[in-house]
């Protein structure tokens, strides 16, 4: 059963983060730290909630392992990235878009909304470390199967950060495209992962009774895909890179699969 009151003040936690973090992009005039946020406000509601709730037990522990070695994971490798780096430039396209006074609007349009959407899409992590897996085997296979999921998700979103960073450190010819590894696969295998390893979460809710929180991986899912993942992405990246043309004939956008025959001559980019 999920702690309303808890749930509220994981809430007001992360809008106090969210415009602590706003002020800290104001003065830098670089709304991209929001990316290394983003998962933080994750492990955040989860602390707060633990704090004000009274869910313990082993079962509370181990989502809080989950997320918490998922969140700083991914905030450390998305910092280490944009160190040094300008803005990233889909934030100087919201940036071009809003002037003037984006310096304010971004407190709604970029940080709290990121806030909003992450105290939503917490929420079967919430709930999965307030209850119990429900008696009978079939609870507990759906346990097991959402912890399998995760896992399988953080291996997509690990290894395939890792590879994309191995690709960009090595010395290739402009415009070349990674396409070995996970990437032979799904052009986005992080992205994949990241949903996957959330809906393990919302399986580990659901052993729990939690089955109306199926909405926040259906968001988190949605967002990568139609949002702020896959399409926002690819929205002119074969302008830059014409070898990416080929590359989306033969690769699934998402979900692995075989590479398809590509209508065209092939063109390796790792």
């Amino acid at each position: 059963m999920l702690d309303l009151q808890a749930w509220l003040a994981a809430g007001a936690a992360i809008a106090v983060a969210a415009v602590a973090a706003w002020l800290i992009s104001v003065i830098r005039r670089d709304v991209s730290i929001v990316d290394s946020l983003w998962s933080l406000l994750f492990l955040l509601a989860l602390l707060i909630y633990l704090a004000v709730s009274s869910a313990t037990g082993p079962r509370s522990w181990l989502i809080m392992a989950l997320v918490a070695a998922w969140a700083l994971r991914l905030s450390v490798y998305i910092t280490v990235r944009n160190h040094g780096e300008a803005e990233d430039r889909r934030y100087q396209a919201i940036r071009r878009n809003n002037e003037p006074h984006f310096w304010f609007k971004s407190l709604y349009i970029v940080f709290l909304l990121q806030g909003f959407l992450a105290w939503v899409i917490c929420l079967p992590a919430l709930a999965a470390v307030s209850g119990q897996t429900a008696p009978g085997p079939l609870a507990h296979t759906v346990f097991w199967l959402g912890l399998a999921l995760w896992l399988a998700g953080m291996y997509f979103e690990v290894v395939g950060d890792w590879q994309l960073s191995r690709f960009r450190r090595a010395k290739r010819e402009a415009g070349a495209v990674l396409d070995t590894g996970l990437w032979r696969y799904t052009r986005h295998p992080n992205y994949f992962g990241e949903a996957l390893l959330w809906w393990g979460i919302y399986l580990l809710a659901l052993s729990a009774g939690a089955w109306w929180t199926v909405f926040a991986p259906l968001l988190m899912t949605f967002l990568l895909l139609r949002v702020s993942g896959v399409a926002l992405l690819e929205k002119d990246i074969a302008d830059r890179r014409p070898a990416y043309r080929d590359y989306i004939r033969r690769t699934n956008a998402f979900f692995p699969g075989r590479p398809h025959v590509a209508s065209g001559p092939l063109e390796n980019g790792a």
